[in-house]
C-alpha cells in the first residue's frame, strides 16, 4: 500500500513556479552558472518556463517574452553571454573529442548560434591546426578503435565497416579513407603534428 502511494506521488507533476522578472533572472543566472550558453539557447530555456507558467498560472506570454529579451540584452552587454566565445569554445571542444565539421555545425545550430557565426567559428579552427577535420577523424578512429587502431588480424575484413562509421560521423570519403588505410597509428600522429607545427 505504501509503495502504491509513493508511486502515485511520483507521478504527480510538480506545479511550476510562477514566472516573474525575479524568478526568470534567478533561473537564468543559475543556468549560466552550470552551463555555457548561446543567447538563443538561454532564451529557449527561459521561454519554456514562461510557457509552463502560462499554463498553470495564466502568465502573459508576451510579457514573459519581453522580460527575457531584456535579460538577454543586458547579459550580452555585461559579457555574461557572448555567442562568439560560446561558439568558439564549443567548436574547439567538439573538435578535440572527434566531431566532424558537419557534426559541429549541426550542434552549434541546435544551440541557436547564427549560421554566419558558425561559419566564421569553423574557419577559426584552422588557427591552431591546418587540418582540424583530419585530427578529429583520427580522434574518432582512436575512440572507436577502428582502422589502424584495430588489431591487425581483422583490419582488412572490417575496412568497409570502418569507412561507414566515419562517413556516418560526418567525415568525407577522402579523409575517412586516409585514416582507415594508414599503415600505423604513428603515421597519423606524425601528420597531425606536422599540421599543428605548420601553424607556428
Amino acid at each position: 500500500m505504501r509503495l502504491k502511494n509513493l508511486k502515485e506521488l511520483s507521478k504527480r507533476k510538480k506545479i511550476p513556479r510562477k514566472a516573474t522578472p525575479k524568478s526568470l533572472e534567478n533561473a537564468a543566472l543559475y543556468y549560466l552558472q552550470r552551463f555555457s550558453s548561446s543567447s538563443e539557447n538561454l532564451r529557449r530555456v527561459l521561454m519554456r518556463r514562461v510557457q509552463r507558467s502560462a499554463h498553470h498560472h495564466g502568465t502573459d506570454l508576451e510579457e514573459g517574452t519581453e522580460i527575457i529579451a531584456a535579460l538577454i540584452k543586458r547579459y550580452n552587454e555585461v559579457g555574461l553571454l557572448d555567442d562568439a566565445q560560446f561558439a568558439r569554445a564549443r567548436a574547439k571542444s567538439l573538435n578535440r573529442r572527434g566531431s566532424s565539421v558537419r557534426a559541429i555545425r549541426a550542434k552549434l545550430s541546435e544551440k541557436g548560434v547564427a549560421a554566419d557565426l558558425i561559419s566564421e567559428t569553423l574557419k577559426k579552427l584552422t588557427d591552431e591546426d591546418q587540418n582540424p577535420e583530419f585530427t578529429a577523424a583520427v580522434t574518432f578512429a582512436r575512440k572507436r578503435r577502428i582502422g589502424p587502431f584495430r588489431a591487425d588480424d581483422n583490419r582488412v575484413e572490417l575496412r568497409e565497416k570502418d569507412l561507414t562509421a566515419l562517413a556516418r560521423a560526418g567525415f568525407n570519403y577522402d579523409i575517412a579513407q586516409k585514416v582507415i588505410e594508414a599503415e600505423t597509428t604513428e603515421e597519423l600522429e606524425d601528420e597531425i603534428e606536422q599540421n599543428i607545427k605548420g601553424q607556428d
